[in-house]
């Protein structure tokens, strides 16, 4: 059988012959498979590349993507240490603010109410918050640590001014009570007579001194000894000429012998406020005023009250 053959020529311009060429079939059919294949191939390798090169852009970007949020959990991280180390320095503080208190309450013997836990119940110190754990571990836990941790201060805090509230209120009160005790003398003088039983001088028989005498020159100036509101001026008995200031909480003090009354009853006085001038009126044996302190309707002895 005769052997198909397959014949190629190329011819020029003129159409002549330049070049014969003769090949099988089976050579050609080879030529044709190799050039598929290689095609085939060919296109294989270029899709791969394709698909390589996606995969390496996606893989950068990923990689990029990755960095960035990893630099945002160390910045988160960062944050955290700086917010725990915030807290520890304000609980610290709060904690110094309260021992202030304790001291500032024994040293005026004031009492205190039954210690509960000065940061209340609940959340754990601020070195117990650990930040060096994976965020993506624990961050419900961590973030409900850190709001304990506010919760407890804000806790703390309102205790603390309610403590310093009390403490301002009672030396408020103190004050109050300060400026109506009577602390110093009326009038300036030599303290002629004391508090308590004496040798009367109008009678030379023993009697009890409700107050002191001070003697000064006539005229000299009287002065309230605390803050109060005057309750009785006028001829009060044996003091003569006399002034009365109600202090409150039960303190009376009386000025006797006066020679002239400045103040009306009704009036408010502060300590150290003139008042009246001194005299010789009423049951007297020359100018001095007679100075009195009543405590609930019982004299008591004014040098105990004399801080001058």
């Amino acid at each position: 059988m005769k052997k198909k053959e397959i014949s190629l020529l190329l011819l020029n311009n003129a159409g002549s012959t330049i070049k014969h060429i003769t090949a099988s079939g089976k050579l050609v059919r080879s030529a044709c498979f190799i050039l598929v294949l290689l095609t085939s191939l060919m296109g294989y390798l270029i899709y791969d590349y394709i698909t390589l090169k996606k995969a390496s852009f996606d893989n950068t970007y990923l990689q990029d993507k990755v960095s960035v949020q990893e630099d945002e959990l160390l910045n988160q991280r960062k944050q955290i240490q700086f917010f725990a180390n915030e807290i520890k320095s304000i609980k610290s503080t709060l904690t110094d603010l309260h021992n202030f208190e304790k001291k500032i309450r024994a040293a005026a013997k004031i009492k205190n109410k039954k210690n509960k836990r000065f940061f209340g119940i609940g959340g754990s110190n601020p070195d117990a918050i650990d930040t060096t754990i994976a965020l993506t571990e624990r961050h419900n836990s961590l973030m409900r640590e850190m709001h304990d941790q506010v919760a407890g201060i804000n806790f703390a805090a309102n205790r603390q001014k309610e403590g310093f509230k009390s403490i301002l209120s009672f030396f408020e009160e103190q004050r109050n009570l300060l400026a109506i005790s009577p602390s110093i003398r009326p009038a300036f003088g030599s303290i002629t007579s004391t508090f308590g039983y004496r040798t009367s001088p109008f009678t030379g028989s023993r009697e009890f001194h409700k107050g002191v005498d001070i003697a000064a020159p006539e005229g000299t100036p009287i002065v309230a000894t605390a803050n109060g509101i005057v309750s009785e001026t006028g001829y009060i008995g044996g003091l003569g000429n006399a002034i009365v200031i109600n202090h409150g909480h039960g303190i009376l003090t009386y000025y006797g012998h006066t020679s002239k009354v400045l103040k009306s009853p009704g009036s408010f006085v502060k300590r150290g406020e003139i008042i009246a001038r001194i005299g010789n009126t009423g049951r007297s044996t020359g100018p001095h005023v007679h100075y009195e302190v009543h405590l609930n309707g019982v004299p008591v002895n004014p040098s105990n009250y004399l801080l001058n």
